[in-house]
Parts: structure tokens; C-alpha cells; sequence
């Protein structure tokens, strides 16, 4: 495995992300479908993928996901994990990040976005911090200010995520009790 591919500019773009939204297919997941036997939809989700969502909340940073399909288990895991800004069956990932951005009183410089595929590269070019996986299709890889080293679902998004926190300057803080022996670490 080679390690992630960052531009030069990826820190300070990185730096200024205050929402940090993400796709579901092939992002939080390997981008497989399964059903069962009565036609309902599961998803695996990598564990270290929510551990990180929940420490970016912790930074004070907003996760949210806009998806182009439906699902009941993302709607679940996204209430596990606490993340309320969920956009499901979205088409046009661009008009809807811009209602989020009303909404939220936050400004395109200040969002990350992480895309695996050619209906997220559009979103990719405007948002402030551009993250994809190591598995993305090559036109989405081009887009990108930051590539993981890891698959879609396999842990991609908490090592997009540590580098989000490492570069605005929070992992320290939340990561401190996990490197801390005094406190069962």
C-alpha cells in the first residue's frame, strides 16, 4: 500500500474546513451493494471510519453526507454516528451542498467534500478541500487535493479525517486521551 498523495496547497485548504461532507458509496463503503433474500439493502461500514466522524465532531467540525442513492442502513448509521445533515437520493450534489451552505452560513472555502466517482467530481471542483479515496476512477483522482492510501470503506475517510485534523490544528487535542497511558490508553 502507498501512502496518501497530497497536493501542496492540500494543508492549507484542509486547515479552513469547518463542514466535512462525504459520500456513502464507495467512500464510507467498498461502493458494494448487498441484499437479502426480501429485497432489503445492508452496507458494511469500517469501524475506524465512525470512530473518526465522531472525533471530527469532537473538533467541532460538522459531518454531513450527500448521497445519489437511498438507503434505511445509511439513515441508521448516520444517527449512530450523530450526523443530522443526511442528503439522500440526491441528483444534483452541487445545488444541494448549496442549499446546505445557506443554510449553514458557511462559505465554499470553509467545506470539504470526499467523492469517489464522476457524479462527485462537480461537487469536487467547488468545495475548499477536495478528498478522495485510493480506489476512485482517475478523473476523480485528477480532482482531488488529497487521495487516501486505502479503499473506499476500508478506512479511507478516517485517514482523510486525520489529515483534516492534523492540518487545522485539533488532532492533538482529540486525540490526546487515546495516546495518554494514564487514562486506560
Amino acid at each position: 500500500m502507498s501512502g496518501p498523495r497530497a497536493r501542496r496547497d492540500a494543508e492549507a485548504k484542509a486547515a479552513g474546513v469547518r463542514l466535512f461532507l462525504v459520500d456513502v458509496d464507495g467512500v464510507l463503503t467498498d461502493g458494494g451493494i448487498l441484499f437479502d433474500g426480501n429485497g432489503v439493502e445492508t452496507k458494511r461500514f469500517h469501524v475506524r471510519d465512525g470512530h473518526g466522524i465522531k472525533m471530527m465532531q469532537r473538533a467541532g467540525i460538522e459531518v454531513g453526507i450527500i448521497t445519489g442513492r437511498t438507503s434505511e442502513a445509511v439513515r441508521f448509521r448516520a444517527e449512530e454516528l450523530g450526523i443530522s445533515l443526511v442528503r439522500q437520493g440526491i441528483f444534483d450534489k452541487v445545488a444541494t451542498w448549496r442549499e446546505i451552505l445557506g443554510e449553514k452560513g458557511i462559505s465554499p472555502e470553509e467545506t470539504a467534500y470526499v467523492g469517489d466517482d464522476i457524479v462527485d467530481v462537480s461537487l469536487l471542483r467547488q468545495v475548499g478541500f477536495a478528498a478522495t479515496v485510493a480506489d476512485a476512477e482517475e478523473y476523480v483522482l485528477s480532482e482531488a487535493d488529497f487521495v487516501s492510501s486505502r479503499p473506499g470503506g476500508h478506512g479511507a475517510v478516517r485517514e482523510i479525517i486525520e489529515f483534516v485534523l492534523k492540518s487545522c490544528g485539533a488532532w492533538s487535542r482529540v486525540s490526546a486521551k487515546y495516546f495518554d497511558a494514564g487514562e486506560g490508553g
